[in-house]
């Protein structure tokens, strides 16, 4: 095994590497390169699916020419080594499918239009730093380009007409390009980790069913999104986002579509009779001690509406605040829009010139529940809980950091997520606290520099093993999804903790 530096050197993460741990190629590593190939071109021509998969391929193999491939719809050269699409494949003009995942994959030629009946192309994991403008002229119903090194996307990128899904993830993409929002067919977009600043409006205009934009700078969601109706799943963590803010966007789509309406009532200066808080209409607004009549109904004006979503709470039983355009009420309660404003005028009216102190305790009573029905706003005490536990999961992320970087020397990448999800780093940091706890990783190398997602399940499993060995309890063990997905860093910091502290505990009992 590599030893370590010293305690002052802090080498980068790609150097964290143990020479014993370096696995061959499963499989026909020791096979003649070629075998089997012409088995492969054989059931091509008569089948129409064609399969080099994993076979090391630098080139479209020669042999080919022996073999009628002309009517070959579904063509996997994926987990090769070629550097550019082969011009071979461009003349398989009847290709529906081509998967080109896991290559090296620099450049892809003009001859690729010729693929005509091609619906489905997958570039995933190569080296393209950008996209031919002769690839918008496919049929393509759907791209993947994820992790390559793409900082833009074609202007021509709207000619995509019926392109239903689109991953462009891990990436370095700053901007969408203004033609975007012409995709009439798109239903899943994904742009997750990126550069991106600002998503553009035209996005809210396309019927997408999944967006993702989780690990990019995106500080604003544009106000037009709420109009997305078919939108089921919005991920979009790891963002500084500031409108809405956080504790908004914790809560998910629902509350985040009612931030951006509010939102959009604002920016639109609807009339005030639609837009003041409801209970404010009612006089069932803040006590009135030391100031006039005319002050208390100042409404919104004064505190110049900026009340946001989250901050609109009542501070004892007599005051309330709520901030919901009232057609979203009437809407939830069965009233139609044209007689909304009417409605509001009636309850106006009763509850200013006749209704009693008792009368007032039960509508006051009524609208409480009705404020919970609508969940637009939440109790105090909620939410400095809900910033209580943000602060407590940035907490526990210095923590896992500063336990895996003190121990193994080493200075892990800003996105800490992306830097555990293939279990590397984790693996070392169970070997180095029990030495051998981890029998073999797989680690990436100069030529296959990312892992696939088995290797990365591998690699989590022995962890956890790994951590059972070494005595962490059942309770305190994070599942493999919360590593491979980067979706559970706070139990992962549990399962490290409760690692460390198994450790220091065993330790103080030996001396």
């Amino acid at each position: 095994m590599a030893t370590l530096g010293p305690e002052s050197a802090r080498p980068p993460l790609s150097q964290l590497v143990s020479s014993q741990s370096i696995q061959s190629h499963i499989g026909s590593a020791n096979l003649p390169p070629n075998r089997g190939l012409e088995r492969a071109l054989e059931e091509a021509a008569a089948s129409g699916v064609l399969n080099l998969s994993s076979r090391k391929l630098k080139e479209f193999p020669r042999t080919a020419a022996n073999h009628d491939l002309t009517d070959t719809v579904e063509a996997d050269l994926s987990k090769n080594r070629l550097t550019d699409v082969p011009s071979e494949v461009c003349h398989l003009v009847a290709l529906e499918t081509l998967n080109m995942y896991h290559n090296c994959i620099r450049t892809i030629p003009d001859t690729i239009i010729s693929l005509q009946s091609l619906t489905s192309l997958n570039l995933s994991r190569n080296q393209l730093g950008s996209l031919p403008a002769c690839l918008c002229g496919l049929p393509l119903r759907v791209l993947n380009a994820s992790n390559n090194k793409l900082v833009s996307l074609p202007e021509t990128i709207g000619q995509l007409h019926s392109l239903m899904e689109l991953d462009i993830s891990c990436n370095e993409i700053t901007a969408l390009p203004r033609h975007i929002g012409r995709l009439k067919a798109l239903r899943e977009l994904n742009v997750r980790r990126n550069l991106l600043c600002v998503l553009p409006e035209d996005l809210a205009e396309l019927p997408l069913v999944k967006f993702d934009f989780s690990c990019n700078k995106v500080s604003t969601i544009p106000v037009c999104y709420r109009n997305m109706k078919q939108l089921q799943s919005l991920q979009l963590e790891n963002n500084p986002l500031q409108s809405p803010p956080a504790q908004i966007c914790i809560k998910g789509k629902v509350h985040i579509f009612k931030y951006l309406s509010i939102e959009a009532c604002r920016s639109e200066k609807m009339p005030d009779s639609l837009y003041l808080p409801v209970m404010e209409r009612l006089s069932l607004s803040r006590p009135t001690t030391g100031r006039s009549k005319q002050d208390s109904d100042s409404g919104v004006g004064s505190d110049n509406g900026d009340k946001r979503l989250s901050a609109t709470e009542p501070s004892d039983e007599d005051s309330l605040s709520l901030n919901v355009p009232m057609s979203h009420i009437t809407e939830e309660e069965g009233i139609s829009k044209d007689d909304s404003s009417e409605h509001i005028c009636s309850l106006t009216g009763t509850h200013t010139q006749t209704h009693t102190h008792t009368q007032l305790m039960v509508d006051r009573t009524w609208w409480f529940y009705k404020i919970n029905s609508l969940e637009s706003v939440d109790p105090q005490f909620t939410m400095r809980r809900k910033m209580e536990q943000l602060r407590e999961e940035l907490e526990l992320m210095e923590q896992l950091r500063d336990s895996i970087e003190s121990r193994l020397k080493v200075v892990l990448p800003e996105d800490l997520g992306s830097s555990l999800m293939d279990g590397v780093v984790l693996c070392h940091l169970a070997n180095h606290i029990r030495p051998r706890s981890v029998a073999s990783i797989h680690v990436p190398s100069p030529a296959v520099p990312k892992l696939s997602m088995a290797k990365c399940r591998r690699n989590v499993e022995n962890f956890l093993d790994a951590c059972r060995k070494i005595g962490v309890p059942e309770d305190k063990l994070c599942l493999p999804h919360h590593i491979l997905e980067e979706k559970g860093l706070v139990k992962v910091s549990v399962t490290v903790q409760a690692l460390v502290d198994e450790a220091s505990s065993k330790h103080t009992l030996l001396t």
